[in-house]
């Protein structure tokens, strides 16, 4: 992050996401390097699917420039598909961090009638758990068409239209797995979202098994290099009265002479190189 004053401006302070660790991903810190204007620079996470860094900066003068860059080692996994499926099934006594991806979202749409009753008849006469979640998966792709729209619609809206991107294919599986009673939630890399839903196994541990909604066919199963940016679809944001979709990078000052400049970046650095291997030398 990098803000340039334009003129005297205090009480500073820009948020933005940081990939946190999963299950299928590792993140480590590398290093943090903040300019001297930077009082600090503090993470923490919302709603148990997003990390947060807040960088607070108490003034700029005109023309003072202040930077927080965070670099961090990201390890990815392939998540492989379980052989057996048949003893899965919805969690029949939710938890209270579950009980949220069985709700209505930003752009999720639950509880419409018109949603619960497209689920209903997709899963009809199918056993609860996956063989659910995977026909309203297969329908949802056979229903709607993709094609990319930079305006983000709602699941409700998708269904209506029979066609969206990523973003709404991924809100409509969501929204129907939780109108049955499947928990699931979005998952979003840069430039691309899909979702994942939760079972539980006959000694009752759960699991969350992403799908690829848009694209390739890809079921309970996961290649993807980029990194995990934040896992669910409602988030309580300081300052925001009604729960945010996304958690987005936010600058704010209580004086400004004028507004300041600010670019939030990510960029992907190349690993390190790989020591050279010593060179074996024969002996006569």
């Amino acid at each position: 992050m990098r803000v340039v004053a334009s003129g005297p401006t205090s009480g500073i302070v820009a948020t933005l996401p940081v990939p946190k660790s999963w299950p299928e991903q590792d993140v480590t810190l590398v290093s943090e390097d903040l300019s001297s204007h930077v009082r600090s620079a503090r993470r923490r996470v919302l709603d148990g699917g997003v990390e947060q860094l807040t960088v607070t900066i108490p003034r700029l003068d005109g023309g003072d420039t202040a930077t927080a860059l965070l670099t961090l080692d990201i390890i990815k996994r392939d998540i492989v598909a379980p052989t057996a499926t048949d003893a899965l099934r919805p969690p029949a006594t939710p938890s209270r961090q579950l009980r949220v991806f069985l709700q209505p979202s930003p752009y999720i749409e639950s509880d419409d009638p018109a949603i619960r009753a497209a689920a209903e008849q997709v899963v009809a006469g199918l056993p609860p758990g996956w063989a659910q979640a995977e026909a309203i998966y297969d329908w949802v792709r056979q229903r709607v068409e993709y094609r990319f729209d930079e305006r983000i619609k709602s699941a409700r809206q998708a269904l209506e239209d029979g066609f969206g991107d990523c973003e709404e294919l991924t809100s409509l599986f969501v929204a129907m797995c939780r109108a049955t009673g499947i928990p699931a939630r979005s998952v979003w890399v840069p430039g691309h979202c899909y979702p994942e839903f939760y079972l539980e196994d006959e000694q009752g541990e759960g699991h969350w098994y992403p799908c690829q909604a848009a694209g390739t066919r890809l079921f309970g199963a996961m290649q993807e290099a980029r990194p995990i940016l934040q896992k669910g679809d409602s988030f309580r944001v300081a300052g925001q009265r009604q729960p945010v979709r996304y958690v987005h990078e936010t600058l704010s000052a209580k004086n400004a002479a004028s507004d300041p400049t600010v670019q939030f970046v990510q960029q992907r650095l190349a690993p390190p190189p790989a020591p050279e291997a010593p060179t074996r030398r024969d002996t006569p």
